[in-house]
């Protein structure tokens, strides 16, 4: 048995250098992208995968899930739901700018309808991706490091041309940090990379000549224009995106808005949020000018149609729009991403910087792999051109070699020990051979054809050819401008076969203002049945109806329409509704759900009190537990604009039996289960802090809690039960708070 070696440590130690590794595993394995290829390891693993099946523009397309199998196996063991999810983003023309994954089959909507399994869909690379993304990776211009099992070899990172970290933006949570990059336009961000590499000591300022600023897939206009350079100079801040809407004439003088382009912010459920909300306005009556709202998109493009009233104030409408919906949101950018091996944020210069750099390392790897390859070519061509000068020569000595040992020998070196030569003179020419192993070899493989007088020329022509190549890329190498000159030159290329015209407006914008009508005032009564659907009458219409309503209905009060009601529930919490929030109408409507409208849950909580919060204004609540305790509370401490709050600190297992306006010229009468009444003046609860538990009401027997509690007039007559038996409560005898009571037999 080996001897095995106990290591103390601190465990703090232990845990603060397992969770850095797992942190940085995160950041730079997994959530961000790199800086040179715009790329996370997952999409650049799917992509090379893809090239290394084949799968390219022009070859069919392939199952999805042959490509997440293949990635998964060879490069990326970390599930196969996220490899699909990039390969489906990596499809999305809504979400990318440009697309690096030509997709067949059901790929998602911008609506958030989800693609179709990865069994049913099929993808093959999109053109620019092997144009621009894949190119020349057979000419040594990348490294390539093992993979999890150091069974294949996979790209450091992707030959790609253009910044894609701009061009197509990123989104990613690590740990302890984010990255949100905004999409761009190609050409903006191509005509940037130029002025960059003419003058690098160019400015964020003047950079921005090119890069207008973000340009989304979905189009929609970017409204703090002047908050932009200030962005890309830090790489952090908020950018304001609206949805595009315009007015159309309808029959009639009616109008309607059409919202054509979303912010990049809604695709998703953000469409279903948008549409709920435009609802939610009309059943608040925050607006009565909506007629209807239809959702008209279709693969053509976003139509969503809001009709509206004759004579509506359409600007108005769309600024409220605006206010009050998701039309306008904010992106927030943070254009962090791992440069050097390090996760850094940077601005529009210090990416594009980066990108440049990346640029120049592949361009002079790739040409001196070329160099490399007409150089050797030269060396052959050389050789071979040389021969046919000395053609007889070289024929006599293959004729007199016994093998290509001797042959080569001769060649390369000039010995002629082993040949037979016919003459002395055949002997010392060959004597004087200098030919090298590459040029020897050329020969030896040489076919008789080769000495045709066209051939010869076409030798000689290839050559000029290789020797104008050698000039060409040693230029490039050794000459910053012409080096310079030949990645502006790809750069021209691409931009001209992929580049597209700006989606996204940047402007400045006003700050939408809308004016909201202002709400005629008045008092009506809240309606609540015991199924908890609420709603609100005029006091005219209860009037009428008072018979009706006090037998249908569980809770009655008047309020105001401009207040605010408030739910006391069993647990010990304060629920507000505003009273707009509730549906206005006739006196057989239906009503919404309590809990539709406000925090309270009918599954979890009881309602023990409702109330007009104005009623609390200058007023004192009582709080009576099932435990026996109570208390006086302020009214003004519940004049809070939380829609919920902890109204009363409760015990262990408590919870609230009674909650009710109070004054200290009353009786309390407390009920418990057992049929034991407590009868004290209201002045003997001591006032106390809504955070407060309070004092013992009743003293309790064992197993026994407080079932109901009433307040008495003076000189008034309440009766209450206990089993079938009625009980006068203004005759039972007044007494001292935390006493037993009276007991009352059945």
């Amino acid at each position: 048995m080996q001897d095995s070696q106990i290591i103390r440590t601190e465990y703090s130690d232990v845990m603060k250098k397992s969770y850095i590794d797992y942190a940085m595993s995160v950041i730079i394995a997994r959530a961000l992208p790199d800086v040179r290829d715009g790329l996370k390891p997952v999409q650049r693993r799917t992509l090379y995968d893809m090239h290394e099946l084949g799968i390219r523009f022009d070859k069919p397309y392939r199952k999805c899930a042959r490509i997440v199998g293949d990635t998964m196996g060879k490069y990326h063991p970390h599930g196969d739901s996220s490899i699909y999810e990039a390969l489906v983003v990596m499809a999305q023309e809504f979400k990318k700018g440009m697309v690096l994954v030509d997709g067949h089959g059901n790929f998602g909507s911008i609506e958030g309808d989800g693609a179709a399994a990865m069994r049913y869909t099929e993808a093959r690379l999109a053109k620019i991706t092997q144009d621009a993304y894949l190119a020349d990776l057979d000419k040594d211009i990348i490294n390539f490091l093992p993979n999890f099992d150091e069974t294949e070899k996979e790209p450091e990172v992707l030959p790609v041309r253009i910044p894609n970290l701009l061009v197509n933006g990123a989104e990613g949570i690590a740990v302890g940090m984010a990255t949100s990059i905004p999409t761009h336009n190609l050409c903006e961000v191509i005509d940037a990379v130029k002025a960059y590499m003419k003058n690098d000591e160019i400015s964020t300022k003047q950079l921005m000549k090119y890069v207008k600023g973000p340009d989304f897939p979905t189009g929609g206009i970017v409204v703090n224009k002047d908050d932009l350079p200030g962005i890309y100079e830090s790489g952090t801040g908020k950018i304001k995106v609206r949805g595009k809407v315009e007015v159309e004439e309808m029959k009639g003088g009616k109008k309607r808005l059409v919202i054509s382009e979303i912010p990049y912010t809604m695709i998703g459920a953000g469409i279903g949020k948008f549409l709920n909300d435009v609802c939610s306005l009309v059943e608040t009556k925050k607006t009565s000018d909506i007629v209807d709202i239809s959702n008209m998109s279709s693969k053509e493009g976003i139509r969503i149609v809001i009709e509206l009233k004759k004579g509506a104030d359409a600007e108005n409408l769309t600024n409220m729009l605006y206010k009050k919906t998701r039309l306008e949101d904010t992106f927030g950018v943070n254009m962090l991403a791992v440069a050097n091996g390090r996760p850094e944020t940077m601005g529009l210069k210090k990416i594009i910087e980066h990108h440049v750099d990346f640029q120049f390392e592949l361009a002079t790897r790739k040409y001196q792999t070329l160099l490399k390859k007409e150089q050797d070519k030269k060396e052959i061509q050389e050789g071979l051109i040389k021969a046919c000068d000395v053609i007889d020569l070289i024929i006599e000595i293959l004729r007199g070699s016994q093998s290509v040992k001797d042959a080569k020998a001769c060649l390369t070196g000039g010995k002629t020990e082993n040949i037979k030569f016919k003459s002395g003179i055949s002997k010392k020419m060959a004597a004087m051979l200098r030919f090298t192993d590459r040029q020897a070899q050329a020969i030896l493989d040489m076919r008789l054809y080769k000495l045709i007088g066209l051939e010869i020329e076409a030798l000689l022509k290839e050559h000029e050819e290789t020797l104008a190549n050698i000039a060409k890329y040693e230029d490039v190498l050794n000459n910053y401008d012409s080096m310079a000159d030949v990645i502006i030159a790809d750069l021209e290329r691409i931009k001209k076969e992929y580049g597209r015209v700006r989606r996204t407006l940047v402007e400045n914008a006003e700050e939408a203002v809308y004016e909201e009508k202002k709400i005629e005032e008045q008092e009506v009564v809240f309606l609540m049945d015991r199924f908890g659907y609420a709603k609100t009458v005029d006091t005219a219409t209860y009037e009428r109806n008072r018979e009706a309503a006090d037998a249908e209905n569980k809770y009655i009060l008047s309020c105001m329409n401009t207040g605010k009601l408030c739910i006391f529930t069993n647990d010990g919490k304060m629920h507000q509704i505003k009273a707009m929030d509730i549906p206005f109408g006739k006196f057989r409507d239906k009503g919404l759900p309590i809990d539709n409208i406000s925090n309270y849950d009918s599954t979890k909580e009881q309602i023990a009190y409702i109330c007009d919060s104005e009623q609390l204004r200058f007023a004192k609540l009582l709080f009576v537990t099932k435990q026996g305790m109570v208390k006086k509370v302020e009214g003004a401490e519940f004049q809070v604009a939380k829609r919920t709050i902890a109204a009363t600190k409760l015990q262990e297992g408590d919870e609230i039996a009674a909650v009710d306006v109070v004054t200290d010229n009353q009786h309390i009468v407390l009920q418990s289960k057992e049929g034991y009444f407590l009868r004290f003046p209201a002045e003997e609860v001591p006032e106390k802090k809504k955070g407060a538990v309070g004092v013992r009401g009743m003293k309790l027997k064992k197993k026994d809690e407080l079932a109901h509690a009433y307040l008495l007039e003076e000189g008034a007559d309440a009766k209450a039960m206990h089993g079938e038996k009625e009980v006068a409560l203004s005759r039972l005898k007044i007494a001292k708070r935390d006493g037993t009571g009276t007991k009352t037999r059945v």
